[in-house]
């Protein structure tokens, strides 16, 4: 698709302040994506699930200024001014400003919360930047009427990406695939779309629970993470072998086989982390506590013949994967056994949803 498709028309309206607040959400890749190029190209497309509780809620006041030649904005992070963030949100805006030119005539005011632990693995990235996506494109749609739902979407997927790539799955829900692959309709490098096809009722409303087991920030960011994919000498095999399971989980989710459904989410889970263990320099975000809960995971539904599974992020949290079906008990278990390997016993019950909403 042509990028310049992307670059706002000129209006005649002109709006001297504004307010905008979005609610968008987190989300949690099932098959991963590790490894890319500039401008935030995916090197294998990727599938994730949209989750509904695991949020960020962003408000940007936008007060009409002379045209700057750089953003000017300040940022606050739940409720304190937040100037090491600033330099990631400013190097997004010299990004997008070719294709959102009015950001140069606004003084921003930037005010975010999280509802989860910040920089641990639950991709606070994706949330935050698809945030301010929404709220720039609430102020394009003032600007030119003319725009969209559909649009909307479309372009703010483009531009999340350009802050966070996994920010481009963040727009809608409950499936979003990122990433061209050809069995994929309308897929792309450049934003992420709806998971096109019908799925089977067992997917429906799925459960993840988040064990919160190392709120700290990450060891290594996910930025230079996939930097270290340019020489890995697994890398190619990993791309492919990456599309390929795309294209099993596509039929999975429409037939309901939830037994390869799990044989393939946890698959793709160590297989991330596999690839940070073989990278030069090598890394380990993974924690004791994780390989006790995933263990612990195993033999809970080798006892009890159960559907529960896992998937991990790019860091040491675990994420709970289980259907709607089987949430009474796999929740008893997640309270009783596997609560202790968390930080100050902390999780986070939640399930997926549909995408960002104004708040």
């Amino acid at each position: 698709m042509n990028t310049a498709l992307f670059i706002s028309k000129e209006s005649n309206k002109t709006i001297e302040k504004a307010t905008y607040t979005w609610q968008t959400p987190s989300n949690i890749a099932l098959v991963k994506y590790w490894g890319k190029s500039n401008p935030q190209i995916p090197k294998n497309a990727s599938i994730s699930f949209t989750l509904n509780n695991c949020h960020t809620i962003t408000t940007i006041e936008f007060l009409k200024i002379e045209k700057s030649s750089e953003a000017k904005f300040e940022l606050f992070f739940e409720g304190k001014k937040k100037d090491d963030f600033k330099p990631k949100i400013a190097e997004f805006f010299k990004r997008i400003e070719k294709y959102c030119p009015y950001i140069l005539e606004y003084k921003m005011v930037i005010s975010s919360e999280n509802s989860f632990p910040h920089s641990s693995g639950i991709a606070s990235s994706a949330s935050g930047m698809s945030a301010i996506a929404m709220c720039l494109l609430n102020l394009e749609k003032e600007l030119n009427s003319d725009l969209t739902d559909e649009f909307i979407n479309k372009k703010a997927s483009f531009l999340a990406r350009l802050g966070s790539g996994s920010a481009s799955r963040s727009i809608e829900g409950p499936l979003v695939v990122w990433g061209e692959h050809p069995e994929i309709e309308g897929s792309s490098d450049l934003f992420g779309v709806k998971f096109p096809y019908k799925i089977h009722p067992i997917f429906e409303n799925y459960c993840d629970t988040i064990l919160l087991v190392d709120k700290g920030e990450k060891q290594v960011s996910s930025t230079v993470g996939h930097n270290l994919m340019h020489n890995h000498p697994y890398a190619e095999q990993r791309f492919t072998q990456a599309n390929e399971n795309l294209s099993k989980i596509s039929t999975i989710l429409q037939n309901g086989d939830i037994k390869e459904f799990i044989n393939l989410v946890e698959s793709e889970a160590l297989t991330l982390h596999a690839m940070m263990l073989t990278s030069n320099p090598y890394f380990i975000l993974m924690k004791p506590n994780t390989l006790e809960v995933i263990n612990k995971i195993w033999e809970y539904r080798a006892q009890n013949n159960s559907n529960i599974c896992f998937t991990l992020d790019a860091g040491a949290n675990v994420h709970v994967l289980y259907p709607n079906t089987e949430k009474t008990e796999v929740e008893s278990f997640i309270k009783n056994t596997l609560t202790v390997y968390c930080q100050k016993n902390q999780y986070i019950c939640d399930n997926t949803g549909f995408g960002a909403k104004p708040n």
